[in-house]
């Protein structure tokens, strides 16, 4: 799939670095476009919105073809796809 501005898309937030809270996976509206894998976001935040820009994609493999090694969540900071339910 392609970015492209008002897109719906997932947001995966960073979480505090004393772990009170974990990642948490936002929805976010894209508002810019700089490459085919680094956009501007609007996240949907519950207590307000968040502004982002040059956040970068990470996609998972497929659930069943994750190799050892491999990351089995997405990395904080980066937008995704939302899955197909």
């Amino acid at each position: 799939m392609t970015p492209g501005i008002g897109r719906i898309v997932h947001y995966v937030s960073y979480g505090t670095p004393g772990g009170e809270y974990g990642k948490a996976c936002r929805a976010a509206i894209i508002t810019e476009v700089d490459s085919e894998d680094t956009v501007g976001l609007c996240v949907l935040n519950p207590t307000g919105l968040f502004l982002n820009r040059g956040v970068r994609q990470h996609e998972l493999p497929p659930p069943g073809k994750i190799l050892p090694g491999e990351l089995a969540e997405h990395r904080g900071g980066t937008w995704h796809w939302p899955e197909r339910a």
